[in-house]
């Protein structure tokens, strides 16, 4: 199997300990390195959780030949901002929700992805905790009704 080289873009309190270890504690995945807007915030991430790189900017993230995936982890305000910059630089973005601040702006990201054929993900780990496989279980089995409103940016973008 492949592995997957991960790039992260914040490196705030979501990324201390429910979403960076993962991507380098997983079997086949590396955080190859991190960009923070406040670089000396990014240093210090890197060191105490063994990163080899630190970026000085998105850009030069988004230029490493090395990384396939792009985790956002920034204020939703940005994250249409770098979804938009990680397709055009044809990496895959895994986006911290909501995936944008709002339905048009993932209309805008769906458009781009559609016209790249590049997918886009939300960060959504819930569904995979035993109790909302059990709820999604009875929904599927009808016993608890049926779901009438589905949020646009809880669902993958593909």
């Amino acid at each position: 199997m492949k592995s997957v080289n991960w790039g992260m873009i914040g490196c705030g309190d979501v990324t201390e300990v429910k979403s960076g270890p993962g991507l380098y504690k997983a079997d086949h995945s590396n955080l190859m390195g991190v960009y923070n807007r406040t670089y000396e915030k990014a240093v210090d991430y890197t060191k105490r959780h063994g990163i080899k790189r630190v970026y000085h900017t998105a850009e030069e993230l988004l230029n490493d030949k090395d990384i396939d995936i792009v985790y956002i982890a920034t204020p939703p305000i940005s994250h249409k901002q770098y979804a938009v910059a990680c397709l055009e630089a044809g990496k895959i973005p895994y986006i911290e929700k909501p995936v944008a601040m709002n339905y048009q702006e993932c209309l805008e990201i769906k458009q781009l992805l559609d016209e790249l054929k590049i997918p886009v993900y939300a960060a959504f780990y819930r569904r995979g905790l035993e109790k909302f496989i059990k709820i999604k279980e009875l929904l599927d089995q009808k016993v608890i009704g049926e779901i009438r409103y589905r949020p646009f940016y809880f669902m993958v973008l593909v």
